[in-house]
């Protein structure tokens, strides 16, 4: 086996600090890149909003338009409406 020195353990906590360095900007970039992943949701979120809201407001105009008819048969009794 081979003899343990001051020398041996000084290289190897040289390499484990730089191994641990690494990995540091490792887990750094990670988040980085998680939080580019977190803005894209929430921007993905927002859109799904708004997309809610328009098909909303465009269920709300639907629902006018198919209510004229029966508006349109109570203003004119002699003549109810026949769709076309």
């Amino acid at each position: 086996m081979a003899e343990v020195t001051n020398d041996l353990v000084y290289e190897l906590l040289k390499r484990m600090n730089h191994d641990l360095s690494e990995l540091r900007q490792d887990v750094s970039e990670v988040k980085r890149e998680l939080n580019v992943i977190r803005g894209h949701m929430v921007g993905i979120q927002s859109d799904i909003h708004n997309i809610y809201g328009v098909l909303a407001r465009h269920d709300e105009r639907l629902e006018r338009i198919e209510r004229r008819p029966e508006l349109r048969e109570l203003a004119e009794p002699q003549r109810p409406y026949e769709p076309r």
